[in-house]
């Protein structure tokens, strides 16, 4: 199947440079207008039977031109449309035209409250028993009460706190040197790796309370200190000396068995013990009871991506209709009706999407295989429990009938490409539109010049013939009243006889 649509002819343009003779006229014609002008005023409204004249020269030309370009501009708006419409629904098919669009695979727990997991393509669809001895906690740390409260002092010189290898030296004196004081410089210390300090007040007096906001067994605190007055030693702790606290929680790793296989995780989200699955653990589970943790291709993620193509498809087939179409109630027709673009690229997409491939398998190889049926408007229906079906029966030849290279998406990916590229079929019209609407442009400006032309000469002739039948109006009203005299002249005359 060829990739590139055939490109239609454009709506021709005719040339409107005809030579322009101007009109003869009649100066007889004009004289019946004028005797209604006074004497000695304007006889003839040079402008307006200037601008008559050469509208009714130009009309022809002016209209088809005018009506060309409307047509010219109509085709590049609806092309447009087109390519706009063609983009959308090529973004569509990115879910569906490669092995790896189909690489979404699912992890679900038979004991959720226990552990949750996510997956990703490089995860093996499979079952695993996993057992979950110990979680991952965070050490936290209690002092001796302090009798005097909060307020208590301490002592002064530099306190340093550790966690898991990282410390920060706070040092310590008269301004905050009680049992708040140290505290809040805990928790200000820039550096800090991650302890937290707080205050509890018990009956005993008050208690500084350390937290790593880390888990796992290496993130451990200590305390130590160093000059002052040696007050600070009482908040002193390590693995050798944890007198001054008591540990209400210990830092641990989490435990888990994958398969009879134990290994530990600094924390209870644990991507290291199945290759392309987080684990989230969340409570042990019960000895002897593991949790089921079922790996498989995610049916309903490609399934949801399938129907989205088929929601993209029907939009653009209504596109199609708007384009292309006829509505007979009403007599509209498209903007690109019978246009071969779009005819050819209207046929290329269909006859992948009804037709057979050989990228499935022999029984799945087409769309009314999996459940993706044609209606009589041409848009396409999903029957979602055939697909669900296909994609449970046979995942890859579903995978396949839409990826491999033969298959529906990628044939239809690769057409788009190239129908959309420069040169292809969407580009070449468009180049012949942009032309003929930049000489339809021209004739316009052309006309527009000779339009101009020639009403600056008629105004010019017109102009001198007025002022001609001017003056003749004159004389004539002169003559007239001449005229008018001589019956006087010859009375007197007869009577002096």
């Amino acid at each position: 199947m060829s990739s590139t649509a055939p490109v239609s002819t454009a709506p021709p343009v005719t040339a409107t440079t005809t030579p322009v003779t101007a009109p003869v006229v009649s100066i007889a014609s004009t004289a019946g207008a004028a005797s209604a002008a006074a004497a000695g005023g304007s006889v003839i409204n040079v402008s307006s039977l200037v601008s008559q004249l050469v509208t009714a020269t130009y009309a022809g030309q002016v209209s088809d031109n005018a009506n060309q370009t409307s047509a010219v501009t109509a085709q590049i708006s609806a092309l447009g449309t087109l390519k706009s419409a063609l983009s959308t629904f090529q973004s569509s098919l990115s879910t569906l035209s490669t092995a790896a669009a189909f690489n979404a695979v699912a992890a679900n727990s038979s004991n959720p409250t226990a552990l949750t997991a996510t997956a990703d393509s490089t995860a093996v669809p499979g079952t695993y028993s996993i057992g979950v001895t110990q979680l991952a906690q965070a050490q936290q740390l209690v002092s001796k009460a302090f009798s005097g409260g909060s307020g208590q002092t301490v002592g002064t010189g530099t306190l340093t706190v550790s966690l898991g290898g990282q410390s920060v030296a706070i040092p310590i004196d008269s301004t905050d040197n009680t049992v708040a004081g140290i505290a809040a410089a805990i928790n200000a210390a820039a550096g800090n790796p991650g302890i937290t300090a707080g205050i509890v007040q018990g009956t005993d007096g008050a208690h500084l309370v350390l937290a790593s906001t880390l888990t796992g067994a290496s993130n451990t605190i200590q305390v130590s200190q160093s000059g002052g007055d040696g007050g600070l030693s009482s908040l002193t702790y390590s693995s050798g000396q944890t007198g001054n606290y008591t540990q209400p929680t210990a830092a641990q790793n989490a435990i888990i068995t994958v398969a009879g296989i134990s290994s530990q995780s600094p924390s209870n989200t644990d991507s290291s013990a199945i290759t392309g699955v987080t684990l989230n653990l969340t409570s042990t589970t019960t000895t002897g009871s593991p949790a089921t943790l079922t790996v498989s291709n995610d049916t309903s993620t490609v399934a949801t991506n399938i129907s989205n193509f088929v929601t993209a498809y029907n939009t653009l087939v209504g596109q199609f209709n708007t384009l292309g179409g006829y509505d007979a109630s009403s007599g509209t027709a498209g903007p690109m009706l019978g246009n071969a673009v779009l005819s050819g690229i209207q046929n290329q997409i269909e006859g992948v999407v009804h037709g057979l491939t050989s990228g499935g398998s022999s029984t799945y190889n087409s769309l009314a295989s999996i459940g993706i049926t044609t209606q009589s408007d041409g848009t396409l229906s999903v029957n979602s429990s055939q697909l669900q079906t296909a994609l449970s029966t046979n995942f890859n030849a579903v995978s396949a009938l839409f990826s491999s290279s033969t298959g529906i998406a990628s044939q239809l990916s690769t057409q788009l490409t190239s129908a959309l590229a420069a040169g292809g079929s969407i580009d070449s019209y468009s180049t012949t539109l942009v032309t003929q609407n930049n000489t339809l442009t021209q004739q316009a400006g052309t006309l527009t010049n000779e339009e101009n032309a020639l009403t600056a000469s008629m105004t010019q002739q017109f102009a001198a013939l007025n002022a001609l039948l001017s003056h003749l109006q004159t004389t004539s009203a002169y003559l007239t009243q001449a005229f008018a005299d001589l019956p006087t002249v010859n009375s007197n005359n007869n009577n002096s006889g």
